[in-house]
């Protein structure tokens, strides 16, 4: 009877470590739930509070919960991030919705995964704004012949001032932009080097003090305003679709929890930038939508026609994974 329970015990054990050499039942390429260890994945952010619902789904355990190891990379831009996803320094990334019309035009393999964030529907109170000093300037049709700092150009400032100069009869052709990053814009428009500023928060929070007039914001372009996506390459989609599908679940989960608590939005900012406590408190912030906007992503793509930047719209379809 030893011998026989012996025996047993030892077919048993041989047939464990089989199973564990050729990988176990629940071992997969794909990185799915099942997997021993977690997917490793990277996300090129930017410091700013778009980007705290996925900070704040990291902090909740939201992409533990669906098997991932997320790290998050700052960098300087969407311009910077977008070829970093298409390389795989990167496997997700962040960036505004231009950017990524854009390289989809010029057929660069990405498709985007899930909204990133929108205007909050009051054009007088976004979390961006587009602002003068000059009392004589009191209407966006007034910036024809006027320079605008924007942070980037031909990009989503841009392309947002001069669908608020058109909507106000004015001519976009008519207004100039010159590249300021957000933390000098106020300094620039003090100096009269330029005679509009486009900010976002903080910066929109921080020179309320000045009474300076506000012209329009996202939110005047459309309500629900789609102003970023995150995204991933087509390559990684193709190779894993199901750490994809993971990776978006956690998101949306992120993105909803940050819309709901507002308050934990604004404690997680203060962990990832230089932004201090006082100064979140007085922001506004973004709205945070689980969904894809398409319906905005279509008007963005219209302006960029609209302003030259595209011969003709890009096919929405090929860019969102569906």
């Amino acid at each position: 009877m030893l011998r026989k329970r012996l025996i047993a015990l030892l077919t048993v054990t041989a047939l464990a470590a089989t199973t564990a050499a050729c990988g176990g039942l629940d071992d997969s390429s794909d990185g799915n739930t099942g997997s021993s260890s977690p997917d490793k994945v990277k996300v090129g952010v930017i410091p700013i509070v778009d980007v705290a619902p996925i900070y704040l789904g990291k902090a909740k355990g939201f992409f533990e919960k669906q098997n991932i190891d997320l790290t998050l990379e700052q960098a300087q831009g969407g311009a910077a991030i977008v070829p970093a996803v298409v390389s795989g320094q990167y496997q997700f990334g962040f960036s505004n919705v231009v950017s990524l019309l854009l390289g989809a035009s010029k057929n660069v393999p990405i498709k985007v995964v899930a909204n990133g964030n929108n205007a909050t529907a009051d054009p007088q109170k976004d979390f961006s704004g587009l602002l003068v000093k000059d009392p004589a300037i009191t209407r966006p049709k007034d910036l024809e012949g006027k320079t605008v700092a924007a942070n980037t150009l031909k990009n989503i400032v841009a392309t947002s001032v001069n669908e608020i100069v058109r909507k106000d009869g004015g001519d976009p052709t008519k207004v100039k932009y010159v590249e300021v990053a957000f933390p000098d814009q106020a300094a620039s428009l003090e100096a009269n080097r330029v005679q509009a500023v486009f900010l976002v928060e903080p910066f929109v929070s921080s020179v309320k003090s000045k009474n300076w007039k506000q012209l329009g914001s996202f939110a005047a372009v459309s309500p629900s305003l789609m102003v970023a996506d995150y995204f991933t390459s087509s390559q990684l989609l193709g190779e894993k679709p199901d750490l994809a599908k993971r990776f978006t679940s956690a998101l949306k989960e992120s993105l909803a929890y940050a819309d709901a608590h507002p308050d934990e939005v604004r404690q997680i900012v203060t962990t990832y930038t230089t932004i201090k406590a006082d100064a979140v408190a007085a922001m506004t912030l973004p709205k945070y939508n689980p969904e894809i906007d398409k319906a905005s992503l279509d008007l963005m793509n219209s302006l960029l026609v609209k302003d030259g930047l595209l011969t003709a719209p890009v096919d929405t379809a090929k860019l969102i994974q569906q």
